[in-house]
């Protein structure tokens, strides 16, 4: 008799046993597919990022001929030009998406700005370099509008992953944050006032 009972406790123990690595690698399939699945939407955001900046790179990289051009017909305008520049400068050194992202806005402010007070120069609305630089930066405008509707998109499943039960615990356990969305900022919704 005595046998008997030490055979069911090892035997409920092996059971106990079993139960727990099934249990357990239950719980590392799981870890293991969030964590992919998580990476995988991290990695679709990053791309998705990548393309608006190459967008917004390629804008920033005609600011400079804008500027030049406008000189040439304005002198009085500075400020506005040197506000463009410094945008221009604080989005090449931005070191996060979020501070690019707000320089970028602040620069498409200042750009429909200029567009704005171009209005006021005849002669500088006729250069055809100023019209191919508009014409350029107005794809380029296009083009960003819709990166950053994918972006977004991307971003939105992202954080759907990061903050929803159960794929929020392995969030939580390997370090995925949620990441924010590129929104218009108040400078390109705000509209432009042009004093004469």
């Amino acid at each position: 008799m005595k046998q008997t009972f030490l055979q069911t406790g090892i035997a409920s123990w092996l059971i106990g046993l079993i139960i727990v690595a099934v249990v357990a690698f239950i719980i590392l399939i799981f870890l293991i597919t969030a964590y992919n699945r998580l990476t995988r939407a991290r990695i679709k955001v990053d791309n998705s990022w990548s393309q608006i900046n190459v967008q917004l790179k390629m804008r920033a990289d005609l600011i400079p001929n804008l500027v030049e051009t406008v000189q040439g017909y304005t002198r009085h305008e500075q400020e506005t030009l040197n506000q463009i520049m410094e945008t221009r400068s604080r989005y090449l050194s931005a070191q996060t998406t979020d501070k690019a992202v707000q320089s970028s806005s602040e620069m498409g402010g200042w750009v429909s700005r200029l567009f704005a007070v171009a209005e006021q120069y005849p002669d500088l609305k006729a250069d055809g370099n100023f019209q191919q630089l508009q014409s350029q930066l107005s794809e380029i405008e296009q083009k960003v509008a819709l990166s950053r509707q994918f972006y977004n998109d991307s971003v939105m499943l992202y954080n759907r992953q990061v903050q929803l039960f159960p794929s929020n615990l392995a969030a939580v356990l390997f370090g995925f944050k949620s990441k924010a969305f590129f929104e218009a900022g108040s400078e390109a919704t705000e509209q432009t006032r042009v004093q004469f």
